[in-house]
């Protein structure tokens, strides 16, 4: 059976909300939203907290999800989430496990599901590609962006393009932050997700909401409030 599991990365400081992955959204701390996610999962054997925080260390063993003790130099507000991946495959290199596939699941993402987290592990196993990231389609496209050129809105992409109707143009897609995955080989050599081989997983943008701001964490509370009430 393939050892499949997941990282969630949590850090205790926050550029934006003050202690995010630990404020209640919804009746509930934001980083559980992930954790039950993972844990419902079918295909994810196990899941693994990267955390420096005392907190979110209780959180997690609350939970029964073990805690992937962070140093402090990879918890900072530059540090790369990869070095952070890389620091857990050195945590299972040092324990002798083997993992077959590794799940990213950032604890900013409320809105995704078991679900997504499933289908998106099946495009994995049923497809060649060296990774596969979670994307939702851009809401406005970037070939209507204007820049400001001697004080005058210009055209960032060229007059041509405003000419043209919405549903003319490319259709575009943004990383939502929900959902990375790849194999641990291709993670150490590449230190990316991403290459020319990366499958996307498509989400709508009612799961696409990755929480940075005041703002964007009111309307992710708004639809999780809405989503208990239908359960």
């Amino acid at each position: 059976m393939e050892n499949i599991i997941s990282i969630i990365p949590a850090r205790g400081g926050s550029k934006g909300l003050l202690r995010k992955n630990v404020k209640s959204i919804a009746g509930t701390p934001l980083i559980n939203y992930t954790i039950n996610a993972a844990n419902n999962s079918k295909y994810i054997k196990n899941s693994f907290i990267s955390t420096e925080d005392p907190e979110i260390e209780l959180i997690s063993n609350n939970c029964r999800v073990e805690v992937i003790k962070r140093p402090e130099i990879l918890a900072k507000d530059d540090s790369l989430t990869i070095d952070v991946i890389l620091h857990a495959l050195d945590f299972f290199e040092e324990k002798g496990d083997i993992i077959d596939l590794l799940v990213l699941l950032q604890p900013t993402s409320p809105l995704r599901t078991s679900i997504d987290i499933d289908n998106a592990i099946d495009i994995f196993k049923k497809n060649e590609c060296d990774s596969v990231i979670s994307v939702s389609e851009l809401d406005h496209s970037p070939y209507w962006s204007l820049k400001l050129q001697n004080s005058f809105l210009t055209p960032n992409f060229g007059k041509e393009y405003f000419e043209k109707r919405r549903q003319d143009l490319p259709t575009l897609y943004s990383p939502n932050g929900a959902i990375f995955i790849s194999t641990p080989e291709y993670l150490r050599k590449h230190k990316t997700f991403y290459s020319e081989k990366t499958l996307p997983y498509i989400m709508p943008p009612e799961r696409s909401i990755d929480i940075d701001t005041e703002l964007d964490f009111k309307l992710a509370e708004l639809i999780l409030k809405e989503r208990k009430e239908n359960e």
